[in-house]
């Protein structure tokens, strides 16, 4: 599987399943920091950034809050998936 993770004016091309809330707070805590040879947690390892995907194989998308704005151009890609009837979950509100 193949989805969108928004962490506020940033956002991560993931394959793998629709994590849960506590797992898509923890890769995006993870992949937002840079840190030179640091390892994986095991609990992580299902989920990996993807370059080159169609927005056409978006399953799923989870938005975490964080310190900017969604960017316009990811806006627009959160409207595409729900017109396609893509659910974006909120790691805000929802639990699930």
């Amino acid at each position: 599987m193949v989805g969108l993770l928004v962490l506020g004016d940033n956002h991560f091309i993931v394959r793998g399943p629709l994590p849960s809330r506590d797992i898509s707070l923890a890769l995006v805590q993870h992949w937002s920091l840079i840190q030179l040879g640091a390892r994986t947690p095991d609990e992580l390892n299902e989920w990996h950034i993807s370059t080159a995907e169609f927005r056409e194989s978006l399953e799923w998308a989870v938005v975490v809050p964080g310190d900017a704005a969604v960017s316009p151009a990811v806006t627009q890609l959160l409207s595409e998936l729900v017109a396609r009837g893509v659910k974006i979950y909120n790691s805000q509100f929802e639990v699930w």
